[in-house]
Formats: structure tokens, C-alpha cells, sequence
């Protein structure tokens, strides 16, 4: 019996794995969608997305993301070990209470997994976001993930976020409305761009001061 469930369980990762493979290379190359997409779809529930290439995003907000959620976005290779160790010592002291995951992390995540948090998810997000950064390059990583993150209830990608909180492409975006975007993203659904909250116009600063000492790499995306 024990034997039979071992087999399935062994079948089950490799056509996991199969699939994976032909969408990570599927990917590269033609427009995908988040997991949290294809469900609201299949649901009839709103999704809002314009995809656009990453020549047609500000540079404001592509500043403003990586300082918010990944400095070291274009050095690592889709894991930031330094930021996962210093998580892990924390959790054995108080308890964990951010997730050190890269853009590359949160890309693999919102295309191939599911967004409950659970430990069975993260050990799959790491080997996924470290075959991704293989296979893509950054500017491809940094583009698929700005079309597929959510800002708002069905609102899916800087394109629409942008026509829906600014009414301007995504473009065209300044300092201040590109911070103001980076600064709800750990959590969309409890922060609004428009009537921000002490503690996202807080980080929104912080981001521009960043922002302007030019304290995250940007080579990886020229």
C-alpha cells in the first residue's frame, strides 16, 4: 500500500515537473496569466489587465518596485539567501514575520502556485523562482511580474492600475504615484493607492528617498 502511494506520489512530481517545464518555456515567450487570474475567470469574478512591455513602464516604477520588494533584484539569482537566513533567525527567536521573497519568488508564486501562505508552498517557490531566473532574463522576470501583480480587487497589472488609480498609462507615472503603487503591494487588498494610510504614505516616502539616493540596481534591465 505504502509502495503504491510512493508511486503516485513519484508520477504526480513528474508530470508537475513536465508542466512546469513547457510553461516556464511557454512563458518566455507569449503573455501569461496568474493562477489568481484563471481563477476569478473561471469564478466570472472581475480581472482588469492590460499587459504592456516593459518599454512602456515607467522607469519611475520600476525603480520604485524594486526598492519596495527586492534591492537586490538584479545580483541575486531568483533567491535572496542573506535575506532567507536572516528570516529563519528570527523565526527562531520571535517568529517570522516577513517572507524574504524575491520578485523572481513572487513571479513563480503568482504563476504556478497558490497564494496561501503554507511551508509545502515556500519549498516549492524557492527551486521554481531558481529554475525561472535561469530561464528568463531579468527584464523578463521584472516585465511578467508588473503585468500579473494585483493592486486592487481585480485589478491586475501596472497598465490597469495605472488608468485606474492615476487615469494615465503606465507610462507615464511620476516619483510619487510609482511610490505610492510599490507602497501597497505586500498588500493590495487592505491598501489603497488613493486614500493611503499612515503607514503606506510612510513607506511611499521612504521608497522616494530611496528612490532619489538611487540606492537600488537598475543595470540588469538595460
Amino acid at each position: 500500500m505504502f509502495e503504491t502511494f510512493l508511486k503516485w506520489i513519484f508520477r504526480f512530481l513528474v508530470l508537475f515537473a513536465a508542466a512546469l517545464t513547457f510553461l516556464i518555456i511557454a512563458y518566455r515567450f507569449i503573455t501569461p496569466s496568474s493562477t489568481l487570474m484563471l481563477a476569478r475567470t473561471v469564478l466570472h469574478e472581475k480581472v482588469e489587465r492590460h499587459f504592456v512591455p516593459l518599454a512602456r513602464i515607467s522607469p519611475n516604477l520600476l525603480a520604485a518596485v524594486i526598492v519596495s520588494e527586492d534591492a537586490r533584484f538584479c545580483t541575486h539569482h531568483g533567491v535572496d539567501w542573506g535575506a532567507l537566513r536572516e528570516v529563519i533567525d528570527k523565526a527562531s527567536e520571535e517568529g517570522a514575520r516577513r517572507g524574504a521573497s524575491t520578485l523572481t519568488m513572487q513571479t513563480a508564486k503568482n504563476l504556478f502556485l497558490w497564494p496561501s501562505h503554507s511551508y509545502i508552498r515556500k519549498a516549492l517557490e524557492i527551486p521554481v523562482a531558481l529554475v525561472l531566473d535561469a530561464a528568463w532574463p531579468k527584464q523578463r522576470i521584472l516585465e511578467v511580474y508588473l503585468n500579473i501583480a494585483e493592486w486592487g480587487d481585480g485589478i491586475f497589472g501596472i497598465e490597469a492600475a495605472a488608468e485606474t488609480f492615476f487615469h494615465k498609462h503606465a507610462s507615464e507615472l511620476d516619483v510619487h504615484e510609482a511610490a505610492l503603487l510599490a507602497a501597497v503591494l505586500p498588500n493590495p487588498l487592505r491598501r489603497n493607492v488613493l486614500r493611503p494610510s499612515r503607514r503606506v504614505a510612510m513607506h511611499a516616502n521612504v521608497v522616494m528617498a530611496r528612490m532619489s539616493k538611487g540606492t537600488a540596481r537598475l543595470d540588469c534591465l538595460r
